[in-house]
């Protein structure tokens, strides 16, 4: 873990200019267990940021981790070596269903590491939950959804459970061990997602994710918004506007290539189709929408013009609307944002 924390602190030094100084805002630590990092460790990552970028002082650091690995211990060395916003992997609070979906920590545990991270200092919280889960009715995921309100974090992602071919569940499914989910049950838990977060006072700001008033992610709006960013490590993608990167998917070859300062990425260039493609799929996920303005001056694109017939067949059933000169959907046309983004996708 040292050797790799170095090869980090290597690519962060050999990387400084990719951003061209910009006003740094979010840092997320994630992907793998960043939560297993010690004091030492973080606190250098977090000093090599600093030292190469130009970071601002309310910027939002974020930290992923599971409910087994925050004691109080922990909470308290994350929160001192400046960690201030946590991304907590809890799935579920019924303990079937933790065990259904193979997770180490149990539902008190779930529970206990909220209160744990109050009293650590924490007052920006995210947790994630699965819906769809294959049960028969609605009342685990009604339930899931009250002791998520009872804990009341600042911030809420849910996600439909996916399987996957060559996973576990994957395997399950192709033997027939478990059902399909089917699309209306997923649908129906997604409205209930909705219905009961919005009552609640949670803004649903993109298609998965919640937040009460000023607790949008910054990191995950960056995606959404396709600010420019910079990832660092194994896997890590990058974009600056124009291309991507994409470090290799091998740490052996990610610590021999920094070792010799050398950071082992390929790229790939973005065509004008592809680029409008990108903002349509992600700006149509949130409530901002897409710009249509900016598809014309940045791009030369008038889906409004191009895409006339289409588009008024969403106004038809309510998908979506102009506002303010962006096209967004509404709350029965984010259920299909995937569909609707391909389906407007220039060829």
């Amino acid at each position: 873990m040292n050797e790799m924390t170095d090869a980090l602190c290597t690519e962060l030094k050999l990387q400084k200019d990719y951003l061209e100084n910009e006003m740094i805002g979010s840092i997320y630590f994630g992907g793998g267990t960043p939560s297993l990092l010690n004091k030492k460790q973080l606190v250098q990552l977090l000093a090599s940021v600093k030292m190469f970028y130009n970071v601002s002082e309310e910027s939002e650091i974020t930290l992923e981790a599971n409910p087994d690995d925050l004691n109080s211990e922990k909470l308290d060395m994350l929160f001192n070596a400046g960690v201030n916003r946590l991304s907590i992997g809890i799935q579920s609070f019924n303990q079937e269903t933790l065990k259904f979906l193979n997770r180490a920590h149990t539902s008190n545990q779930a529970v206990e590491c909220i209160a744990a991270a109050r009293k650590a200092g924490f007052s920006n919280i995210s947790i994630d939950l699965i819906y769809a889960i294959l049960y028969g009715d609605h009342q685990l995921w009604k339930a899931d959804l009250a002791m998520a309100l009872e804990i009341a974090p600042e911030h809420i992602s849910s996600y439909c459970l996916t399987i996957e071919p060559k996973t576990v569940f994957g395997n399950w499914l192709k033997k027939g061990s478990i059902p399909a989910v089917e699309e209306e049950y997923a649908a129906q838990q997604f409205e209930i997602l909705i219905e009961t977060l919005t009552n609640a006072g949670y803004e649903q700001y993109e298609v998965s994710n919640f937040s009460k008033p000023g607790y949008h992610s910054r990191h995950n709006s960056s995606y959404w918004k396709q600010e420019k960013y910079l990832g660092v490590g194994p896997s890590a993608h990058s974009y600056n506007g124009d291309v991507r990167q994409f470090n290799v998917n091998n740490n052996g070859k990610y610590l021999k290539a920094l070792s010799q300062e050398e950071v082992p990425f390929e790229v790939d260039e973005l065509g004008t189709a592809e680029k409008i493609n990108e903002y349509l799929l992600t700006t149509l996920r949130t409530k901002w929408g897409a710009n249509l303005e900016k598809l014309i001056s940045e791009w030369n694109y008038d889906l409004n013009s191009i895409q006339r017939n289409y588009l008024n067949q969403l106004f038809e059933k309510k998908y979506a609307i102009i506002e303010d000169g962006h096209l967004k959907l509404t709350s029965s046309g984010l259920l299909l944002a995937d569909r609707i983004s391909s389906d407007l996708f220039k060829d």
